[in-house]
C-alpha cells in the first residue's frame, strides 16, 4: 500500500499521483494528516447542517473554521505535522460542542466520523489510511468527488480572505458545509454529481464576488498602476500569498521604522489598491513566481512573510527569517498567530529586518497592472471602440496559475507569438510568463490587461459578461475571446468550475490535463463544455487566430 496518495495539483507525479513524497515536498504523514483534516470537517459539516435545518444559527467560529480546514490543505499552504494535528483536535472539540446541542433522539443514525475523537496522533495516521481518496473504488465516483473538494477548497481560500476583512455570506458556507456532507454520500450517482459540480461553480461566483466586495470597499477599487520592480536602501520585509489584510497590518505597523515593504508573487496586486499604494515605505514588487522563490527569497536578505499558499520548502540560507500566518505554515518557521479580523502582532518581523542588509538589486524598471472590472469598465468606450475599428480583433484570457514545469514555457512563446490585436486578459501568478515582455499596446490600451491576483479572476469573468452586454449577444461564446488558462492548485479549479457555470465553452487548460480526471469524467467535460488541453504554439495559433 503507498504511505500516501494525493494527485491535487498540477505538479503530481507522471500526472498520476505522489505515492511516496509530494512534488511540491509535503511528507506522507502530511498529506495523510491533511486529508484527516478533510475528514473531520465533513464531520463538522454534517452537525451544522443538522442545526442548521432545526432552525439554530451557526456561529461564525465554525463557518470560519471550516474555511480555514479546506484552506490548510491547499498545495503548498501547510507543511507543519504538529500544526495540523492542532487544528484536527480543534475540529474535535467542535464537533463535540455542537454534539450537545443536539438530543440522543437526534444523534441516531449519524455517520461515524462525526463520533470520532481519536487524540494520538499515529493512530490519526492510522486511521487517515482508511479514509483517503483511494478509499473511493470507483475511479469516475472518486474523480467527480476529487474535483468538486478541489473546487470547495479554492471557494473556502476565497470565503476565508473575505472573513478576514469581516465579511461573510452565510449562503456560501451553508453551501460548502451542505456539499462537503454530500460527498460522503456512497449513493450519489454520476448524474448527480455533475450537477453538484456545476452547482459548485455557481457558488464559486457567489464567493469571489463576496471576495471582490470586501477588497474593494476596504481598499478600493484597483487602479492602473506602474509597478517599480527595483530595489530601495533601506532593509526590507517581503510579503508574499494572498491575503490583503495582513498586508494593510504590515503596511501600518512598518510606518516610521525604517523598513520598507515588498510584494513577491500573487501579493503584486496590493500595488495597485489606493489604500495600501498610499503607504510611503511600500516601494513595490520584488521577483517573479512563486516556484522561484528559492532564488527570490535568499537574495531579497530580509525577512519574509507567507500570508498563504504558494510555500516552497525553503533554503537553510533564509529559513530563519521565513515566517507564517494564517493558513500557512512551515516546520521550523515562526507563526504568527491571530483568527480572521483579528489585530496579528508583526513587531518581531521588524526588528529582525532591521538586522537584515537591504534587498540584492535583482532587476530595474516597472510592469503595469490594475486591470479589474472597475477600471476595465472606466475604458469601456475605448476598448468597444478599439473592438468595432477592428483595431482589437481577439481577446485572450490567460488567467491562472505558474509553475516549475518546463512545459510552462508554452504560455511566454504563446504570448510573444499573439497577433498584435491580441489582447490579453490576466489574472493570477501565470502573468509573469509574459508581464515583463514588451508587448506594446493598442491605441493606448496595454497588451496585457492584469485584473490581479487569482482571487480575482471574478474581474475577468465580469468584463466578459459586460462585452457580452455591450455587444448586445444572446451567448457568452460569441464573444471575440479565447480561454488559455494555465492551472496548478485548487484555486484554479473553482475558477475553471464557476467559467463552466458561466457557460463558457472550448476553454484550453494546461500544460497538462488533471491528474484527477478519469478519462470518462474528462470526456464529459470535453462532450458538455469543450474543455481541451494545449498543443504547440503553432498549432494553437492556427487554432485560434485562422
Amino acid at each position: 500500500m503507498s504511505s500516501m496518495f494525493c494527485y491535487q495539483c498540477q505538479e503530481t507525479a507522471g500526472n498520476k499521483g505522489c505515492t511516496v513524497k509530494g512534488v511540491c515536498g509535503k511528507t506522507a504523514d502530511v498529506a495523510n494528516l491533511q486529508d484527516m483534516l478533510v475528514w473531520q470537517t465533513k464531520g463538522l459539516a454534517i452537525l451544522a447542517n443538522k442545526l442548521r435545518a432545526k432552525g439554530e444559527q451557526i456561529s461564525k467560529q465554525v463557518n470560519h473554521m471550516v474555511s480555514k480546514n479546506l484552506f490548510i490543505t491547499i498545495t503548498n499552504a501547510n507543511f507543519d505535522d504538529e500544526a495540523i494535528v492542532r487544528e484536527i483536535y480543534k475540529t474535535m472539540d467542535m464537533k463535540k460542542e455542537l454534539l450537545s446541542k443536539l438530543s440522543d433522539e437526534e444523534k441516531q443514525g449519524l455517520k461515524d466520523v462525526v463520533f470520532y475523537d481519536e487524540r494520538d496522533a499515529a493512530k490519526l495516521l492510522e486511521k487517515a489510511t482508511k479514509i483517503g481518496i483511494l478509499s473511493i473504488a470507483d475511479e469516475n465516483i472518486r474523480s467527480l468527488k476529487e474535483l468538486i473538494t478541489y473546487g470547495l477548497k479554492g471557494m473556502a481560500a476565497y470565503v476565508k480572505h473575505a472573513n478576514n476583512l469581516r465579511k461573510d455570506d452565510e449562503e456560501v458556507d451553508a453551501f460548502i458545509q451542505d456539499t462537503l456532507e454530500q460527498l460522503l454520500d456512497e449513493n450519489k450517482t454520476l448524474d448527480e454529481l455533475v450537477a453538484l459540480t456545476l452547482k459548485t461553480g455557481e457558488f464559486g461566483v457567489k464567493g469571489m464576488a463576496l471576495l471582490d466586495g470586501a477588497n474593494t470597499s476596504a481598499y478600493g477599487h484597483p487602479e492602473i498602476t506602474k509597478v517599480n520592480i527595483g530595489v530601495g536602501k533601506n532593509p526590507g520585509i517581503l510579503i508574499s500569498g494572498h491575503d490583503l489584510f495582513d498586508m494593510k497590518m504590515l503596511l501600518e505597523q512598518t510606518q516610521g521604522t525604517g523598513v520598507d515593504v515588498y510584494t513577491h508573487s500573487e501579493m503584486l496586486p496590493a500595488n495597485y489598491y489606493p489604500e495600501l499604494k498610499k503607504y510611503p515605505n511600500f516601494v513595490g514588487n520584488y521577483g517573479g513566481a512563486w516556484y522561484a522563490q528559492k532564488d527570490d527569497f535568499e537574495n531579497f536578505n530580509g525577512v519574509i512573510l507567507m500570508t498563504t499558499n504558494c510555500i516552497v520548502p525553503p533554503k537553510d540560507s533564509y529559513k530563519d527569517r521565513m515566517y507564517t500566518t494564517g493558513a500557512a505554515g512551515y516546520p521550523g518557521c515562526k507563526h504568527i498567530e491571530g483568527e480572521p479580523g483579528e489585530h496579528k502582532d508583526f513587531s518581531e518581523l521588524i526588528e529582525h529586518a532591521k538586522k537584515c542588509p537591504a534587498p540584492k538589486e535583482i532587476e530595474t524598471g516597472y510592469i503595469v497592472g490594475g486591470f479589474a472590472h472597475n477600471q476595465v469598465f472606466a475604458l469601456a468606450d475605448k476598448v468597444v471602440e478599439a473592438v468595432k475599428t477592428g483595431a482589437i480583433k481577439k481577446f485572450v484570457v490567460m488567467g491562472g496559475c505558474d509553475g516549475r514545469q518546463k512545459g510552462r514555457s508554452y504560455y511566454t512563446e504563446f504570448a510573444e507569438a499573439l497577433p498584435k490585436d491580441a489582447v490579453i486578459l490576466t489574472a493570477g501568478c501565470a502573468k509573469y510568463r509574459y508581464n515583463k515582455l514588451n508587448l506594446g499596446d493598442i491605441g493606448g490600451i496595454p497588451r496585457v490587461l492584469d485584473a490581479g491576483q487569482c482571487n480575482d479572476s471574478y474581474s475577468l469573468a465580469v468584463i466578459a459578461l459586460k462585452l457580452k452586454e455591450v455587444f448586445e449577444l444572446d451567448d457568452i461564446n460569441k464573444l471575440p475571446i479565447v480561454f488559455n488558462i494555465a492551472w496548478y492548485e485548487q484555486k484554479a479549479v473553482i475558477v475553471l468550475l464557476a467559467l463552466l457555470y458561466l457557460g463558457v465553452k472550448n476553454i484550453h487548460l494546461g500544460p497538462t490535463l488533471p491528474g484527477f480526471l478519469s478519462p470518462a469524467v474528462a470526456n464529459v467535460l470535453v462532450e458538455n463544455f469543450g474543455i481541451a488541453g494545449i498543443g504547440t504554439v503553432e498549432d494553437d495559433m492556427k487554432l485560434f487566430f485562422e
